[in-house]
């Protein structure tokens, strides 16, 4: 490989439990759990426990396929060695569309939080930091916090990581503060009845005349964006010290503690306030903290979400950066795309996603980005889990570093799971998930096809 498309190895295991740590908790549980609660009621709780299981499968597989095929690119790249271009090219866009959406989505939510606190402060004008749809201009706090991590990124990956993992520890740090404040106020009575709106998704019309899809499954199917983040993990193979050991420690490490954390999270939010106290609100912890009496804890939360949720940015970001780096190095993008900076990053690459993002995080609200970002992520996780089972028939004796436990079990699973999960998703999202990979399909036939196959005649 020319030197000047190779990446350089800076990482460790904990930069990369770090960086999982990062992508995961973040916008999901600071905005997501009052979503749940308002489709499931107290049985929230067995909604982020069903996600978090099948995101644990997809986990697992990730862990076995990202060792035994250390490159940048994620499903992208696993779907690439084992199904050929086409289906990679299609989880490609589907991976496009998944860390599009979700740095969109956190930079919006980000300006959520930051903006109140500049208008207070600095006097700014809010219609400058809100979408059309909402009545403003345009978001630029949402512009600004991407272009700032843009610009981490490009100045080096070691230093952007260890960025992350201060501003990890001081996120913990406010979930921490929130967790001993609210159940110093537990009440067990708040969880009944359990689960208020049923289990399988069904709709019902609200007062206001507005259907809406509620239950379990309904839930899980929206908080799954709480868990996913780990995969942006997978997209450091190149760059990791160790990939067969590093890997596995960060996918596997940053998504078990994750998953504690949201558990603990859901049952002292119930615990302190009725779920119909937050339901659906943009910012519950924080209002259940105000509700219980303790606005200093809910301001500290308020500015930890401004200080930290960068983290979120950053990881998906990086992902996102990779996979289009990945993509281009396969010559199904123009591959001047590929060309690394010489301190290892790949510049382009890293503005051109700047531009597409910022163009959604300043005119899209929160709530409709959020919403279709799991249909692609759903995809990529099925596309890993079958990936890894393809390559137990296919190569039975070949050295795995990680292996991943009962894996029918476990990849069958998941494949299961996230297919279930995108068809609880609302119909508009899989709709438009239908849209683009069509678009992505006839791009391919009269586009990028045609330029892989050229680079590959190139090369020969």
């Amino acid at each position: 490989m020319p030197e000047h498309h190779r990446l350089a190895q800076t990482l460790s295991w904990p930069h990369l439990v770090a960086l999982g740590v990062g992508a995961i908790v973040g916008t999901g549980i600071l905005t997501l759990i009052g979503v749940g609660a308002g489709k499931a009621g107290p049985a929230v709780i067995l909604s982020f426990a069903i996600a978090g299981v099948i995101c644990a499968c997809a986990a697992l597989a990730y862990a076995e396929v990202a060792t035994m095929i250390p490159a940048s690119g994620s499903a992208y790249t696993y779907s690439y060695v084992v199904f050929g271009e086409l289906i990679a090219w299609m989880i490609g866009v589907a991976l496009i569309l998944e860390y599009t959406l979700v740095v969109s989505a956190v930079a919006v939510g980000w300006s959520g939080y930051a903006a109140p606190l500049l208008h207070e402060y600095l006097n700014y004008p809010m219609s400058l930091a809100q979408g059309p749809e909402l009545g403003g201009i345009i978001n630029i706090p949402a512009i600004f916090i991407i272009v700032v991590v843009a610009g981490l990124l490009i100045a080096g990956t070691r230093e952007s990581a260890t960025l992350n993992a201060i501003l990890v520890v001081i996120k913990l740090l406010a979930l921490a503060l929130f967790l001993v404040v609210a159940f110093g106020v537990f009440n067990s009575a708040h969880f009944e009845p359990f689960m208020a709106q049923g289990f399988a998704k069904h709709t019902v019309i609200g007062a206001d005349g507005k259907a809406t899809e509620v239950g379990v499954m309904a839930a899980a199917a929206i908080i799954f964006f709480a868990f996913y983040g780990f995969d942006a993990i997978a997209t450091a193979a190149e760059e990791a010290k160790n990939p067969g050991r590093d890997l596995a420690i960060g996918i596997v490490g940053s998504m078990a503690v994750c998953v504690l954390i949201y558990m603990a999270i859901a049952a002292a939010a119930i615990g302190a306030v009725p779920y119909t106290g937050f339901a659906n609100s943009p910012e519950p912890l924080a209002l259940i903290l105000r509700e219980i009496g303790q606005p200093w804890a809910a301001k500290i939360l308020a500015v930890s979400a401004v200080v930290a949720l960068p983290t979120v940015i950053l990881a998906f970001f990086y992902g996102q950066s990779r996979i289009f780096f990945t993509i281009a190095r396969d010559g199904l993008l123009p591959s001047s795309l590929a060309r690394v900076s010489s301190r290892g990053s790949p510049v382009r690459i890293t503005v051109f996603t700047a531009v597409v993002t910022s163009a959604f995080a300043g005119i899209i609200p929160l709530d409709r980005i959020a919403a279709l970002a799991n249909a692609g992520t759903l995809a990529a996780f099925t596309a890993v889990c079958a990936a890894m089972l393809v390559l137990r028939r296919r190569e039975p004796d070949r050295e795995r570093k990680f292996r991943t436990p009962l894996p029918w079990v476990v990849g069958l699973g998941g494949i299961l799971g996230c297919v279930y999960l995108f068809l609880n998703l609302p119909w508009q999202t899989q709709k438009f998930f239908v849209i683009a990979q069509i678009i992505g399909l006839l791009i391919y036939m009269a586009y990028s096809g045609r330029l892989a196959e050229k680079a590959r005649g190139a090369a020969a």
